[in-house]
């Protein structure tokens, strides 16, 4: 496997001793999670995977460069970037009954020009010590105002929490989702502030009783000396299982607009939503499948035992649909002063 820094990018090439051919990914995933995956597929197929990995630029390189771009695949994260490159018009539909059977259909872009390739539930952290095991169930008890100056949350405009917001406009209307964001402003314990880590940081030194996070973090935190004190304060709750199930976002993947090796990048796709490529998805970082046929994680399963080892996700809005409230979601942060 060899690294070659371009810039700010970092082209990682992995090769085979008998190349069939080649497929070029343009990534904003980190390498340690795509790494063996992409080995996998070398392996199996004997093609060449080239990647080139890049924290922030790629969708806007591949649209600069139009036909003449090398990318055959974009992989990202988050539904806006996959919502954002079907509406810049970066990629083309895949028709692929292997796809279809893979991933369910509220995880897929309708036209085909996107695939989710793993989940990321949004969910609520609490205090050990300070919140009774059952006190908050859903998004929707983040208002209450019982939980008054206890909340700790990253910027109501971040990415993570735009997808929440959208998914709440989605869910209840605009109204209700407004109402429910002055809710939860009120209960705030601070100005947002920090990234997700950051908010269980506030639980553990007693700034919040609650905080709110993607799942998979809490991984991330048990891992590192430093922050396991900080997850070791929390316990985690997974919204409205007993109601529509836990809002998820993604991380997926789109075939480019003008890719030149388009079969080997939909067999590429094929492959990451295969049961033994999700596999490894949900060992590497501890992300939740979209396949229905591979389980969690052990770590992930051992999360999930309040629950019964199993999460309900909420499958019945396309995030699609949850991707285009995103503008109204920023309005609505605006318009609660949510930030100030």
């Amino acid at each position: 496997m060899k690294k070659y820094l371009l810039g700010a990018l970092v082209t990682t090439i992995f090769s085979t001793t008998a190349i069939a051919g080649e497929v070029n990914v343009y990534s904003y995933r980190q390498a340690f999670l795509t790494s063996q995956l992409f080995a996998e597929f070398e392996k199996k197929t004997g093609h060449k995977v080239n990647v080139l990995v890049a924290k922030k630029g790629l969708l806007e390189k591949v649209k600069s460069e139009g036909k003449n771009t090398k990318a055959d695949v974009i992989m990202t994260v988050d539904i806006s970037n996959l919502y954002k490159i079907k509406q810049m018009e970066l990629s083309q539909s895949v028709n692929s009954n292997v796809v279809n059977s893979n991933v369910p259909a509220s995880m897929r872009d309708v036209d085909g020009k996107w695939i989710g390739l793993s989940q990321r539930a949004r969910i609520i952290y609490t205090s050990k010590d300070r919140v009774e095991v059952g006190a908050i169930n859903s998004y929707a008890d983040l208002a209450d105002p019982k939980w008054k100056g206890k909340i700790c949350i990253r910027s109501g405009t971040h990415k993570y929490n735009i997808g929440l917001i959208s998914y709440m406009i989605n869910r209840h209307g605009e109204e209700k989702a407004h109402q429910w964001l002055k809710g939860l402003k009120d209960n705030l314990a601070r100005n947002p502030t920090g990234n997700d880590r950051a908010q269980i940081k506030g639980v553990y030194e007693g700034v919040c009783d609650i905080a709110i996070g993607n799942h998979y973090y809490y991984g991330k935190m048990l891992d590192n000396q430093d922050q396991k004190v900080w997850a070791d304060s929390v316990n985690l709750v997974w919204p409205d299982q007993s109601g529509q199930g836990t809002h998820i976002n993604l991380a997926g993947i789109a075939l480019t607009k003008y890719a030149k090796n388009k079969d080997i990048a939909i067999e590429l796709i094929e492959f990451l939503s295969s049961d033994y490529a999700q596999k490894i998805y949900a060992e590497a970082n501890n992300e939740i499948p979209v396949n229905p046929n591979v389980p969690v994680s052990n770590k992930v399963k051992s999360w999930l035992k309040n629950v019964g080892g199993k999460l309900k996700v909420d499958t019945s809005i396309n995030l699609s649909d949850v991707a285009e409230k995103a503008k109204d979601a920023v309005k609505l942060v605006n318009k609660t002063g949510f930030n100030e």
